[in-house]
């Protein structure tokens, strides 16, 4: 699988009115291509964006990077890989070298592979699946002790059991029975133990039963009695107030 961080490089901060209109340019181009390379139905407008962006800035490894990817990615593998290593002479870059090699063994050309996961891993020696590469191409080269060495590493970073099979296949391809025997032993045991923790995690999970929400209780502040009354009851009056009785209305003579 090949590497890809979609980033937009930039160098420095535009100063003049010309400059930023170029880095607009440059962002919108940028944008196109990063979106027409997710189908190959729009690639063609993702190259011709990307060499427009080249046509601006000849030096720009990224967009080498991206191009060598859309060709890799169309079975353009001569072209890929002629820009990925322009790419490469324009900025020493891990991912970059493990796209080379990746071509070089979809290619056919396992010793260049070989050579360019090798100083991949010398960038950046903690990514398994540069080994399990590196294990692929001298494999292809018949150097079946490289490639069993490259494959403990890859195992030591992440135990994986298709790892160990993988082992398996290399000690029988190299006349060594008894070593294969031994690794798919191996994986049997941890197959083993990896069924029984289920298997216990399970019953742990049944004994305990469905696990209820827990409800975190509300604290609710202790509620006065107003003083006022509520606008639905009615005052009552006092026993020792009256109120006085309206007088008469009386009627004007005409």
């Amino acid at each position: 699988m090949l590497l890809l961080v979609f980033a937009r490089p930039r160098d420095k901060k535009p100063v003049t009115a010309a400059e930023t209109k170029r880095e607009q340019q440059l962002d919108k181009l940028w944008d196109i291509a990063k979106t027409s390379m997710k189908t190959t139905k729009t690639s063609s407008r993702a190259e011709r964006a990307l060499l427009t962006i080249l046509r601006f800035d000849e030096k720009n490894a990224a967009a080498y990077n991206r191009l060598g990817i859309l060709y890799a990615k169309n079975k353009q593998f001569a072209d890929a890989i002629n820009c990925f290593e322009i790419s490469q002479s324009l900025d020493y870059n891990v991912s970059t070298l493990h796209n080379i090699g990746l071509l070089y063994l979809e290619t056919g050309e396992p010793g260049k592979a070989s050579i360019a996961f090798r100083q991949a891993l010398e960038l950046e020696g903690d990514v398994p699946t540069r080994y399990l590469a590196l294990a692929k191409a001298e494999e292809q080269l018949g150097n079946y002790q490289h490639a069993l060495t490259a494959l403990e590493a890859a195992f030591t970073l992440d135990k994986q059991l298709s790892t160990l099979r993988y082992m398996a296949k290399v000690h029988e391809l190299n006349g060594e029975e008894e070593a294969a025997k031994k690794v798919l032993a191996r994986v049997s045991r941890l197959e083993n133990a990896i069924a029984e923790a289920r298997a216990k995690k399970a019953t742990a999970n049944k004994r305990k039963g469905p696990t209820k929400p827990t409800v975190k209780p509300t604290t609710k502040s202790p509620v006065r009695p107003s003083s006022r009354p509520s606008p639905t009851t009615k005052r009552p009056a006092h026993p020792s107030v009256r109120r006085p009785a309206r007088p008469p209305l009386k009627r004007s003579k005409p």
